[in-house]
């Protein structure tokens, strides 16, 4: 039986960067996976020869110099990417009600500013004031910036201060207020707990510049895996942890489902730290520790609708939209019944067959774990078995599908005529695939209010088991990466890692 010197239990974006970091610094490394495809929301699927994203919907910082362009040409993937650059002048589209004003959000902050003022000429000192804020918060967060990082993240400005008051306090206009928190979907906002941090850190990454991975976000998933194996590192599928064993202070092995034993040296958990919990074999964790874990918020989940187009029906469009029935960006989250769905956002993926035509569109609204609770109990992985969960759950299914699209078709007339055919997905589908708690978009809820309380380290009581992965302070691929930072630099030193990545 061979001992590995890193376990790493899930293949999501963090446990891949992870293989990576230490696998090019000499240990021997094994990813366990526990569904067919690796990478979390970085997989993609294909349904009437159309390619959809689960998660990778556009990304940001990718430009020479910026830091996620950095962090790529590191893990020897950033030459290889078939990335494709949004519009410059409105990557992303605001738009509300019957308002038939698209509001832009432009990349470059200069550009972001002029863009915005055509829009709302009296606002050009709010809007140079605002930009010159969020890149302050930026600043705050060193590692975001790929620069040393000593300081304690509970001595960090900006934790308790509100997303949407941080926005009020920039301008009166109540218009512009929604507009500048209008693509809040990225991070789940909610106006009643989201803090100002998390908005900035997301925004920024994509003013700064905005990118669609052409063909699908599974691209980097391939580059990493490839380059892992190419030095020496072991991922296998189809192999689902089902305990993680302690004995006498330090985690000996993991037990697969099967009863295979895997013994290491060290051991990573890129799934959900709730989720760690339920299946790790130890006293070493106070029960107050394991509680904190289990009873922590998670992000809101969303109802999906992959759209497939008839071909050469859809014209592409470079950018993504956000659109609103109110003029409220911050509470659509809790609109059931009749007022869902409050608001959507349509996102189109750039494909390398036509520049002229979409393939596909993905359709985001926000939905609650609750809402499909009464199928809780049934577990769907294999797609051939999607209806698995009985009529009545793909009857839920399609009537919200077509009350999205509904609403689409009011912005997009004559949009239904283009579809060829959709599937939908639900909070459990995200639980299900992606190994969410709870179907979260975005794992752990952030909240101004208590914000030490939300921010998970990468080490824990046991000396040989880690967390990383978007539950350790942010989501995303950005936010991912510099937890992955702070994972492995308990390994090699945080300090010695960035060096490397900066000087790659």
């Amino acid at each position: 039986m061979s001992q590995y010197d890193v376990v790493i239990i899930g293949s999501g974006l963090g446990g891949l960067e992870s293989a990576f970091i230490l696998s090019k610094e000499g240990y021997k490394v094994l990813v366990l996976e526990k569904n067919r495809q690796l990478g979390g929301s970085l997989q993609i699927f294909v349904r009437d020869k159309a390619i959809f994203d689960t998660g990778i919907h556009y990304i940001g910082g990718l430009n020479e110099g910026q830091n996620l362009h950095q962090s790529f040409k590191y893990f020897e993937i950033m030459d290889k990417l078939h990335l494709h650059k949004m519009d410059m002048n409105g990557f992303d589209k605001i738009s509300f009600g019957d308002d038939p004003i698209e509001y832009n959000h432009a990349q470059g902050y200069d550009n972001f500013v002029e863009q915005l003022s055509l829009q709302f000429p009296k606002e050009r000192e709010a809007l140079k004031n605002y930009v010159t804020l969020i890149k302050e918060v930026c600043d705050y967060f060193p590692l975001y910036q790929l620069r040393e990082d000593e300081a304690p993240i509970i001595g960090t400005k900006y934790l308790d201060i509100s997303a949407k008051d941080f926005i009020a306090g920039i301008t009166s206009d109540p218009k512009l207020q929604n507009v500048l928190g209008g693509s809040n979907p990225l991070y789940a906002g909610d106006g009643s707990k989201t803090p100002l941090y998390v908005h900035a850190l997301v925004v920024n990454t994509y003013i700064e510049s905005s990118y669609k991975c052409v063909d699908g976000g599974a691209q980097i998933e391939r580059f990493l895996t490839k380059n892992i194996k190419a030095m020496g590192g072991e991922i296998r599928n189809y192999s689902e942890v089902t305990k993680i064993v302690e004995r006498d202070g330090k985690i000996t092995h993991v037990e697969l489902k099967g009863g295979e034993i895997i013994e290491g040296k060290n051991f990573i958990s890129n799934i959900h730290p709730a989720s760690t919990m339920d299946i790790l074999e130890s006293d070493k964790i106070k029960k107050a520790f394991r509680n904190r874990v289990q009873s922590l918020e998670n992000s809101s989940s969303a109802f999906i609708v992959d759209i497939a187009f008839k071909p050469n029906t859809f014209e592409y469009k470079n950018h993504n939209y956000y659109h609103y029935k109110r003029n409220d960006v911050w509470t659509g989250m809790y609109q059931i019944g009749d007022a869902w769905p409050d608001g959507y956002c349509a996102f189109i993926p750039k494909t390398s067959k036509s520049d002229k035509y979409a393939d596909s569109m993905t359709l985001l609204s926000y939905m609650q774990f609750d809402d499909v609770k009464k199928w809780a109990d049934t577990f769907a992985t294999i797609p051939k078995h999607r209806d698995s969960r009985g009529q009545d759950y793909e009857e839920f299914k399609i009537g919200k599908a077509e009350q999205l699209i509904d609403e689409v078709e009011k912005k997009f007339p004559g949009i239904r005529n283009c579809i060829n055919s959709y599937t939908s997905s639900t909070p459990l589908t995200y639980r299900d695939y992606i190994g969410a708690r709870d179907g979260g978009l975005y794992g752990i809820a952030k909240d101004y209010h208590d914000p030490i309380k939300t921010f998970i380290s990468p080490t824990t009581k046991i000396p040989n088991l880690f967390f990383t992965g978007q539950n350790l302070n942010m989501h995303g691929v950005l936010g991912v990466t510099v937890g992955v930072i702070r994972t492995c630099g308990v390994f090699v030193g945080q300090n010695y890692l960035l060096n490397k990545i900066n000087k790659a």
